[in-house]
């Protein structure tokens, strides 16, 4: 199966400046993201950033940049921009993995877009994992998933779904006992003539009252599936905290 991953890295992130170049464990935090891409199976690892001094780091390690305009407001908006500009087949799979992942595991990578491929009839795919705990059910940082018997995603929400009406009616804090809750993972597949045909300026109400992109996509009758993800993902990079963590979590694996 023949798949592309393209990292978005935009230097400026508001609570961790500079962050595709910040030192994780002696190399620019982007490169350890290209390395997870390029153990997927990829065959091709692209970096769309929006600062030349991202772009010449990536080239120093080896890897491939290119530019994307600055005003971009998020990873999608900068796999468009490429999948407009590319010579891809429209059948072609495209993984977007955030320039802020990397403890992400090759096998997940290779996973979405794996599952993508194997459903031709949909034009996105992604990951959740099981939640385990009342605290992550009832964060909403977590964003929450449910789907249909096939996996196809029904919808995406910061609150608890699905809402166990009778469990929740004697203790709104609790982790029912029955059920499957899902934790999104936010990493997508996307067939490349999909992307060209992305609804760019087609934000929704659902897409601006839980600030989730991946709403816009459903609400304009698209489908995204879902699998659950073979293995943990591990935590993305957001602040210095997050960064120690990771710097932690690969000293461990050595």
């Amino acid at each position: 199966m023949r798949f592309r991953v393209v990292i978005p890295a935009r230097y400026d992130a508001s609570r961790l400046p500079g962050k595709p170049l910040r030192n994780l464990a002696g190399r620019p935090l982007v490169q350890h993201v290209w390395e997870r891409a390029c153990e997927s199976g990829a065959t091709e690892v692209v970096v769309a950033t929006d600062d030349e001094r991202v772009a010449r780091s990536v080239e120093a390690f080896g890897g491939r940049a290119v530019m994307t305009p600055a005003h971009l407001r998020s990873g999608t908006e900068r796999l468009v921009t490429l999948a407009r500009e590319a010579e891809w087949d429209d059948d072609e799979v495209v993984v977007n993995l955030q320039g802020d992942e990397p403890l992400m595991p090759p096998a997940v990578i290779h996973q979405v877009a794996a599952d993508l491929a194997a459903y031709p009839e949909g034009e996105m795919a992604t990951l959740a994992t099981r939640i385990r705990s009342a605290e992550e059910l009832h964060d909403p940082h977590v964003v929450k998933v449910v789907h249909d018997a096939r996996g196809w995603a029904l919808y995406f929400s910061r609150a608890p779904i699905p809402w166990e009406r009778d469990t929740f009616a004697e203790d709104a804090g609790r982790l029912p006992e029955r059920g499957e809750f899902l934790r999104h993972v936010g990493i997508y597949a996307y067939r490349a003539g999909f992307l060209r045909e992305y609804p760019l300026g087609g934000e929704c109400r659902l897409e601006e009252a839980e600030a989730l992109e991946q709403l816009r996509v459903l609400y304009h009758g698209h489908r995204i599936h879902v699998i659950e993800a073979l293995e943990p993902p591990g935590h993305g990079v957001d602040t210095d905290a997050d960064l120690a963590r990771a710097e932690a979590a690969l000293a461990r694996r050595g």
